[in-house]
């Protein structure tokens, strides 16, 4: 719908103006004021079509690229409206609230990536996201956000330099309120113009694949805020919300839920999705709030809330929507991902539709975040009566195709940062961080990290603020675990045991889950080709371990090839990296043969097969 709603310059008849087109079936009359016309309600009416359809339309002469301008709407019932335009391509900074016309002519230098998606997006492909909020990544020294610009010198390289594979985007849709983080959006079309122009935005993107570093943009088709310029009651009714504050009134947010029931509102946002993907070459979307999508209860108390059809509380509407809107867009980009991120046990998420299955790529897993930061909050002297917390997670690991995330959720509201909530002194701290941070990249599934988790920042996120780089270079524990993400992310993307079937139960093996009296656990990650199988074993309590005897898969030598307690990193140093242990005939963990390995503190140690 964007090729046609919005404002299109072009020249008609030897006249250079922009074509105008809006939603607003409701309207007795619809008009645009801008720039060009000094604002003037009647100066320039647009006409409703003659299919009915409630869509008003006109040329406007002498509106030009640059022009600012808003659609002056009457209500049914009199009063005057001015909305910024729906499908409007590039907004005025808040908090001013225009549409700015706007002709996309970048042109665009990432036909390498474009090509080779299939190898960049996959299911069996290393896929380890840095998430970020553009605003708050780093300041200038005037305490102003980095542009478009200046992040094409600045997050490029670093995000390069740490081993990504993908960066991940809060919303960047133009938002009046920074303080939400982009999540009330107002302008869907326009990336937020307080970093830049949409052709900006294009280069950063476009600056990110030749670097060879996939785009993954946060998009929040749950709900929108109320701001008198935006989409409610947009022609004076409820256009694209529900008109049953039951229905379309969000609770939580202070904002409102899209009528999932209307046709052009999911045409506003299938549009919208394929927008970003088409003429921003995303490489994918992480659709915020899909629980609040699925069910018609959530966050609302007994008698808040309308059931379905059938007396149940899912939310049919929006269920068929993003089973549609999946089905959709994999078909015209089969090389993309969906990302939902839905923390319920709603079956099949990221199953396909034809399987009953939502059509998603895939889901957060947001058991296992909970889960994991409980167990490593705990005292390690009683983690053995929590062993199942971190073992729990194997169970339902490959019902879904599952992110491991640490996202900006986790370090806001008063939770702290994750470094402050680990347990013991400060070297005791960084070790057990480093221990978590081993145990996500050695687990199954792809990876998401947020801005300054990779090196223990030890404050809580603030967004009017800046990462804490001023720690990373003071403080060596923070520079050891910065280089630890480092090698991490390095052993994901050059060891396919760790992504070549992390979505599948044939990945992963357990060679000990129980030793709950000493809080650590061993298991295989494996590929397919026993050559590369990998060994981990995680001691999560501060007692060194002398001669812990494991079972092996093969017979032969087995090279430690990371261990989280080295003195790089801030450790103990008690194992050396590249020691080789061989392993003998002894039978233990039910195999034919093992290894004893003395386990440092507080570490996660990982040993490759050595042929030599």
């Amino acid at each position: 719908m964007y090729e046609k709603m919005g404002a299109h310059p072009m020249e008609l008849d030897g006249v250079e103006g922009t074509y105008f087109s809006v939603w607003a079936p409701n309207a007795k009359y619809v008009s645009v004021i801008g720039d060009f016309n000094f604002w003037n309600r009647e100066a320039h009416p647009l006409y409703p079509r003659w299919d009915g359809s409630g869509i008003w339309e006109g040329f406007v002469p002498g509106a030009l690229v640059g022009h600012r301008y808003k659609y002056m709407i009457v209500s049914p019932w009199g009063y005057h409206l001015e909305k910024a335009d729906p499908y409007g391509r590039m907004c005025e900074t808040p908090p001013k609230t225009a549409s700015i016309i706007w002709k996309d002519t970048y042109q665009w230098k990432d036909k390498k990536w474009k090509a080779n998606l299939s190898l960049r997006n996959c299911h069996d492909c290393p896929m380890s996201i840095y998430e970020v909020h553009l605003g708050s990544w780093m300041r200038n020294p005037d305490g102003t956000s980095l542009s478009y610009k200046q992040l094409i010198e600045k997050l490029v390289p670093y995000v390069k330099k740490m081993g990504y594979t993908h960066v991940e985007f809060l919303p960047v849709m133009e938002h009046p309120f920074f303080g939400s983080w982009g999540y009330q959006i107002t302008g869907y079309f326009a990336p937020s113009s307080r970093y830049g122009t949409p052709a900006e935005f294009m280069e950063l993107i476009d600056a990110f694949h030749q670097a060879d570093i996939g785009v993954i943009l946060d998009w929040v088709p749950s709900h929108f805020p109320g701001d008198v310029h935006g989409l409610h009651k947009f022609d004076g009714t409820s256009l694209y919300e529900h008109e049953d504050p039951r229905k379309g009134y969000h609770p939580d947010w202070n904002s409102y839920i899209f009528n999932y029931g209307r046709y052009e509102v999911r045409s506003f946002l299938f549009s919208n999705a394929m927008y970003w993907i088409e003429h921003f070459h995303a490489d994918g979307l992480r659709v915020d709030a899909v629980a609040s999508m699925l069910y018609l209860d959530y966050s609302r108390k007994p008698g808040e809330w309308v059931p379905n059809q059938f007396g149940g509380k899912e939310n049919l509407e929006a269920i068929s929507f993003m089973k549609e809107l999946n089905e959709y867009i994999y078909k015209e980009h089969p090389d993309i991902q969906m990302i939902a991120e839905e923390s319920t046990s709603f079956p099949k998420v990221s199953r396909p539709v034809y399987d009953g299955g939502l059509g998603f790529g895939m889901k957060w897993m947001m058991g296992w975040m909970h889960d994991s930061l409980k167990y490593f909050s705990i005292d390690p002297l009683f983690r053995r009566y929590h062993h199942n917390q971190i073992t729990f997670s194997l169970v339902y690991a490959f019902s879904e195709n599952f992110v491991l995330p640490f996202s900006h959720d986790e370090v806001v509201h008063g939770k702290g940062s994750l470094l402050s909530r680990m347990p013991g002194d400060l070297w005791q701290k960084f070790a057990n961080l480093r221990a978590l941070y081993g145990y996500m990249y050695t687990h199954p599934g792809s990876k998401l990290m947020f801005m300054g988790s990779e090196f223990g920042q030890s404050s809580e996120w603030n967004h009017d603020g800046s990462v804490r780089w001023d720690q990373l270079s003071n403080l060596s524990f923070s520079q050891g675990i910065h280089q630890l993400v480092i090698d991490l992310n390095h052993l994901y993307k050059s060891q396919e045991a760790l992504y070549k079937k992390q979505y599948s139960p044939e990945g992963f093996e357990w060679i000990e889950a129980n030793d709950w009296k000493q809080s650590v656990l061993s298991y295989v990650r494996k590929s397919g080709n026993p050559k590369n199988d990998l060994i981990i074993i995680a001691n999560f309590t501060p007692v060194p371990r002398k001669d812990y005897r494991i079972g092996v898969p093969s017979f032969g030598n087995w090279k430690l090839i990371l261990n989280t307690d080295d003195t790089k990193y801030g450790g103990s140093g008690m194992l050396k990296n590249g020691i080789k242990v061989k392993s003998d005939s002894t039978p233990w963990h039910g195999r034919e043969h093992s290894i004893a390995v003395d386990l440092p503190p507080l570490a996660v140690v990982v040993f490759s097969k050595s042929n030599t």
